[in-house]
């Protein structure tokens, strides 16, 4: 079968029943309030959506250079969205995509859920099951007591956000919503701020402020001890105002947390009445394995090699 927005064919969609609740890629069409936030924030219609597409294209036969999927419609609004619809922004932003794989080739190199068990078992990294109050898909990465640090490097954490993200790109309604990440610092400890580097931060940084197809719209640190200070220090100087003011602490003070998320969406460890049951990491990894074709289709495109 085909789905749109994907680039490979799947037999079926990818779905797995845990209890009542069935855990999926949200594939279909926006909803409603969201087709809404398309309009307004994205300044999305059916003429500009045929238009732009038309036009990024045609730009993008020009680089000669890049082997790209750019007859997929999908794949083209994909990169359009969080670019308001401005053809040559999204042109430049599918070039620093594709850049930023050549730079960190040692990263992304066959990168595919089959080759990266280890992360999803060590359960530091989930994606909540539901949205935020905005619609927004919220990523979870607990470095603290739960990372076992000899176990699972920084690199796996990176590929294990990097296989959620990519996840997140085909999902309609994360395309227009965005995501908001989660960081839970909690039992943080000297060995593990060793672990951070100039040149990590810098990779995470540049990653999200210009390599990534999608709109993080908040990065929430929480339960962060007083030795956080010495890792953000390594993030900040690459820091532009833009998710810089995306940043924000909020300690043990749920309070705050809830100022910009909903009670409703948070587990009761983020002091919410979430009623749902946490995904772990190796839950959400049973339905990755089922995607593993489509990253193969990812991997298969980018500049050609010289």
């Amino acid at each position: 079968m085909r789905v749109p927005t994907m680039l490979s064919d799947i037999e079926s969609l990818p779905s797995i029943q845990l209890g009542d609740f069935t855990l999926q890629f949200e594939l279909g069409e926006a909803t409603a309030p969201t087709k809404e936030v398309a309009v307004r924030e994205l300044r999305e219609s059916p003429e500009r959506q045929k238009e732009a597409t038309k036009e990024l294209k045609r730009l993008l036969e020009a680089e000669t250079d890049l082997y790209c999927p750019k007859d997929n419609e999908e794949w083209l609004i994909r990169f359009l969205r969080p670019c308001k619809y401005y053809p040559e922004s999204a042109r430049d932003l599918i070039k620093r995509y594709y850049s930023f794989k050549v730079k960190h080739s040692d990263v992304y190199k066959d990168l595919k859920p089959t080759r990266e068990a280890n992360i999803f078992k060590n359960n530091i990294l989930t994606v909540f099951p539901n949205r935020d109050q905005c619609g927004r898909r919220i990523l979870l990465l607990e470095l603290g007591k739960r990372w076992k640090h000899k176990q699972v490097t920084l690199d796996e954490v990176f590929k294990g956000a990097v296989i959620f993200l990519e996840a997140a790109m085909l999902e309609p309604e994360t395309q227009i919503n965005g995501a908001v990440v989660i960081f839970d610092m909690d039992g943080l400890s000297l060995q593990q701020t060793w672990q951070f580097t100039p040149p990590f931060a810098k990779r995470i940084v540049d990653w999200l402020q210009d390599s990534v197809p999608l709109r993080i719209k908040a990065i929430h640190i929480v339960n962060q001890p007083k030795i956080f200070n010495v890792v953000f220090a390594l993030f900040k100087p690459f820091l532009r105002e833009k998710l810089r003011s995306r940043i924000i602490f909020h300690g043990t003070d749920r309070e705050s947390l809830h100022k910009y998320m909903s009670p409703k969406c948070l587990p009761s460890c983020y002091g919410g009445i979430l009623e749902l049951p946490r995904i772990d990491g190796d839950q959400w990894y049973q339905l990755l394995l089922m995607c593993d074709a489509e990253y193969d289709a990812i991997n298969s495109y980018g500049y050609k090699k010289k």
